[in-house]
């Protein structure tokens, strides 16, 4: 289970390859997992896309690393999953923020491989509290039927298995900042690792492919995330890295009293408000309004920095709507549908009287 250095643009502390070369560096890699791994085993790997330098078009590089692993060293691959960070910022920039010709990133690949086409794997290990939709066809009951793309749903649908399963999106924010881990390496004057993951990540797929007292592996350990998640699931693990203060500073998830041992937390199976982040679906502000026209060079020239007027006050600096959306606005608020119900019912009521 690892996560090792993306092949990006711009070089990072902990060292990264380019992505151009990132498919033979990690060859020995992969020659090594192969080697190691049980016949049952589980090889995953987490891994970030990479753009193109200059350009808004991503490179290819972790889905190449995914296909060299697979024919040149024998791996299948079990299941691709999808890390979405709701916490991740606008990048890149400049095609995101900038020049507005790119939605934001905010998407790292993961790939579930092995050796064998059945890999030791339990998804009871890993599931969800049932959503409320959910909850309610469970009581009220399902009806059996043929649905329009021709899946044939049978009665067992309606069937109450406590949780359900889950996607290949793994939703899951990035927002530490007062751990264990970031206090422990603030009192040892430690730079914190600067591209780790949350150890839920590494523990998902540690509970759902390991049993107890297997052995996981992390030779990309960076702060030993994966080596804290092995620990709360009874797992025995080995965390390599290259950079001294990094482990340092991983001993900072494992300050234990004598004698402790990490336990699980009981969590409950019924669903909180904090418990789950929501995608909203696309088209919830389209409006029917006529949009700007579309940049003729596909946004190749980078726009005008817009000046806000700062001797207006806030209130004055207000953009105008178009005579468009103020006609939308018009017919769309709950004052003037009422006002012309009203309007209507008077015009019916002096009409019968006349």
């Amino acid at each position: 289970m690892t996560s090792p250095p993306f092949g990006l643009v711009r070089k990072k502390d902990y060292g990264n390859v380019d992505a151009h070369e990132y498919v033979e560096w990690f060859k020995p890699f992969g020659a090594a997992f192969r080697s190691a791994l049980k016949p049952a085993g589980s090889l995953v790997i987490d891994i970030g896309g990479s753009w193109i330098p200059g350009q808004p078009t991503r490179s290819l590089y972790h889905y190449e690393l995914l296909i060299m692993l697979c024919h040149e060293f024998g791996f299948h691959l079990a299941q691709e999953f999808f890390w979405w960070n709701p916490a991740r910022l606008p990048t890149p920039a400049e095609w995101v923020t900038v020049r507005r010709i790119r939605v934001k990133d905010a998407i790292n690949c993961i790939w579930w491989l092995s050796p064998t086409p059945w890999p030791k794997a339990s998804n009871r290990r890993v599931l969800q509290p049932y959503s409320d939709s959910m909850r309610v066809l469970l009581a009220k009951g399902y009806k059996p039927m043929l649905r329009p793309s021709g899946h044939d749903i049978s009665d067992r649908f309606g069937t109450d298995n406590g949780a359900a399963i889950p996607p290949n999106l793994l939703a899951l924010a990035h927002t530490e900042s007062n751990s264990a881990y970031i206090r422990f390496c603030k009192e040892k004057g430690l730079t914190p690792h600067p591209a780790r993951f949350p150890s839920e990540i590494p523990e998902f797929f540690i509970r759902m492919l390991t049993d107890p007292d297997d052995l996981v592996v992390d030779p990309f350990a960076g702060s030993c995330a994966t080596g804290e998640a092995a620990e709360k699931a009874r797992r025995r693990w080995i965390c390599c890295d290259l950079v001294p203060d990094y482990l340092e500073g991983a001993l900072g998830r494992f300050q234990r009293k004598a004698g402790e041992r990490y336990s699980a937390p009981v969590k409950s199976a019924k669903a909180s408000e904090d418990a789950f982040y929501r995608a909203y679906r696309p088209g919830l502000m389209w409006n029917g309004v006529e949009e700007d026209a579309l940049p003729k060079d596909g946004g190749a020239k980078r726009p005008p920095a817009l000046k806000p007027n700062v001797s207006k006050p806030p209130e004055q600096c207000a953009v105008t709507p178009g005579s468009a959306q103020m006609a939308l606005l018009e017919e769309s608020t709950p004052y003037r549908v009422g006002r012309r119900k009203r309007a209507k019912a008077r015009r019916l009521k002096e009409g019968k009287n006349g």
